[in-house]
């Protein structure tokens, strides 16, 4: 498959040569996404496709280095053979809680990775979203699930969180 990583040097500018240098070197990258007064800010992965044939990942309103530090995990354990089941309760992900996984629709990739799109050309790479719960341990499809919360992580599912756990 081309990617970026097939590109001349030249045609690359500053930020996309930076971009595929990490690739390259770490064998993935992290883009960060800063939050503003609309939207949650989230991390997203690329180089997992290429070089795992695992789907990239996004992670929505943690802190950057606390999402770095997961999908470091979950990239060494994709290294290693491991992958993610999907709508199903994960209790190894995140270190204290709870987690699950499920796969984001390609029409939410426009808004939300699009180093990612360039870096593979096109959108034919799956990506899967990281869901964790609140402080008592509830998802935000669950009864009781604390409002606060509501807004921290979108559902860029294609049929919403609750009817992919019923698949």
């Amino acid at each position: 498959m081309p990617t970026a990583l097939d590109a001349p040097a030249a045609a690359l500018d500053e930020d996309e040569t930076e971009f595929v240098r990490k690739i390259r070197e770490f064998g993935w990258h992290r883009t960060t996404v800063l939050a503003d007064d609309e939207h949650a800010g989230f991390v997203y992965t690329t180089g997992f496709w290429v070089n795992l044939s695992a789907p990239e990942f996004i992670l929505f309103s943690l802190k950057s280095e606390i999402a770095g530090a997961v999908l470091h995990d979950v990239y060494k354990d994709a290294r290693d053979g491991r992958r993610l089941p999907l709508g199903v309760r994960l209790d190894d992900v995140f270190g204290n809680a709870p987690a699950y996984v499920f796969e984001v629709d390609r029409a939410h990739y426009p808004e939300h990775i699009g180093w990612s799109r360039w870096f593979y050309g096109n959108d034919g790479f799956p990506c899967h979203q990281l869901i964790w719960p609140d402080r008592e341990g509830r998802f935000p499809w669950e009864r009781g699930f604390d409002e606060v919360f509501r807004a921290d992580q979108p559902d860029l599912t294609a049929s919403g969180w609750a009817n992919e756990l019923a698949r």
